[in-house]
């Protein structure tokens, strides 16, 4: 008999609400449960004890260290502290294997992508062959991610970013809602894409983009 694997999701916003939908999903299409949601992480001690969802909140991402028998995945990690989400998760000290890969069903990942630990898939995203995805990213609904992308750690890719072919994605960048990244071009880590921005050139480190085609407003850092 498989034993149900009980994860604890780091926050307790819209992100950490829809992982903990996802999870209810992905045991919905399967004969028997495989994952339960045993509570969020948060380090908001206002929010200590109390259910959102249903679903409790076990204390700060330190206290992660008492339950051992846990899987984690976060859900943290907005357009204002994206750069800081490496430092988030690395309060907990949990080891990298111990954080779980989640895909929502209606979502289509090619056999021959790789996807990190603690990376999170939401609805209808798309990941087609050979993409390389890191650790600790959350790739939203409706994201198309094509062929040879590489994206690396701690990235977030929301809702409707478009990713052509060959496209390297460097650590901690987040691109806005219905982004579109032409192929073969090289995003800095640590930069922000804007909303709806085309990003036709290569993005230097440290970078806010917006508008089409997409022009440098200023530094992140």
């Amino acid at each position: 008999m498989t034993k149900i694997k009980e994860i604890i999701i780091f926050g307790t916003a819209g992100n950490a609400i829809d992982i903990a939908e996802t999870i209810n999903e992905i045991n919905d299409r399967l004969s028997k449960p495989i994952y339960t949601c045993i509570g969020f992480l948060d380090d908001d001690a206002s929010k200590w004890g109390k259910k959102y969802a249903g679903i409790k909140v076990l204390g700060s991402l330190e206290s992660a260290q008492k339950f051992p028998q846990a899987y984690f995945i976060n859900g943290i990690g907005n357009d204002n502290n994206f750069i800081k989400k490496e430092a988030i998760i690395s309060q907990a000290k949990i080891p990298l294997k111990r954080f779980i890969t989640l895909q929502h069903p209606t979502s289509s990942v090619s056999k021959s992508a790789k996807i990190g630990f603690g990376t999170m898939i939401f609805q209808n995203a798309t990941i087609a062959s050979n993409v390389n995805i890191g650790n600790h990213v959350i790739v939203f609904p409706n994201a198309v991610i094509s062929h040879e992308v590489k994206i690396a750690d701690y990235a977030n890719i929301t809702g409707g970013a478009c990713i052509s072919g060959r496209v390297s994605i460097e650590k901690s960048c987040y691109l806005g809602t219905n982004a579109c990244v032409k192929g073969d071009v090289v995003i800095g880590e640590y930069s922000l894409i804007g909303m709806g921005a085309v990003v036709i050139d290569d993005v230097p480190a440290n970078s806010v983009m917006v508008g089409n085609p997409a022009r440098f407003l200023k530094r992140v850092l």
